[in-house]
């Protein structure tokens, strides 16, 4: 299943990214609005310190596995997947509950990843195509510094953004201009799931 459902956000990120190779999109419109606060939300991948106060038997440190769920001493295949730290860690002590009296626990995250749907992809000529956690106050110019900029067959002021929180858009980022000309008046703060459309250059 979780193959499956990769394999079907490929799919569909490779569909918009040919569709936006030959489409000029609206330039991005700031209404002036900050971005909103946002707890973190622990994702596959990530590393977690699991501490049950008196209890160092019980602690531990865990890796989300790829389905999302986690394993601790006492507690099998917890879902961590899209929960913050304190809502975890008030999971965990509800399962413990039944072996020690009132536990405390305190979950910490380390190696941080977030699910995918908080992710920031990027796709087209970036010279390293990737996804990356969504940290707040990311701005498109961290986006850029993380990839390594764009590749020389880029066509950098034509690429565009799909937003998908808040409801969907698509608009379009001047990154040639950001990266190279160092017009900071191109850049943007990013939300959790934009997803960065880079063309190739039609010349």
């Amino acid at each position: 299943m979780y193959s499956l459902l990769r394999g079907i956000l490929v799919s569909l990120l490779a569909a918009v990214f040919l569709a936006a190779c030959g489409t000029t999109y609206p330039p991005f419109k700031d209404d002036g609005s900050p971005a909103p606060e946002r707890d973190y939300l622990i994702g596959p991948g990530d590393s977690l310190n699991v501490q049950v106060w008196r209890n160092p038997e019980v602690s531990t440190s865990v890796t989300v596995r790829p389905d999302g769920k986690i394993t601790t001493p006492l507690v099998e295949d917890v879902d961590a997947n899209g929960k913050t730290p304190t809502q975890l860690a008030r999971d965990i002590e509800k399962r413990l509950a039944k072996y020690i009296q009132e536990p405390i626990v305190t979950v910490m995250v380390g190696g941080f990843t977030g699910p995918y749907s908080e992710q920031i992809r990027v796709i087209g000529q970036a010279a390293r195509p990737q996804a990356l956690p969504y940290r707040q106050n990311m701005s498109l110019l961290d986006v850029m510094i993380a990839v390594g900029g764009i590749t020389d067959f880029a066509d950098g002021n034509r690429a565009s953004i799909l937003r998908v929180h808040g409801g969907r858009q698509q608009f379009g980022v001047r990154l040639e201009d950001l990266v190279k000309g160092g017009d900071l008046a191109a850049n943007l703060e990013m939300r959790p799931g934009d997803v960065l459309i880079v063309p190739e250059s039609l010349f």
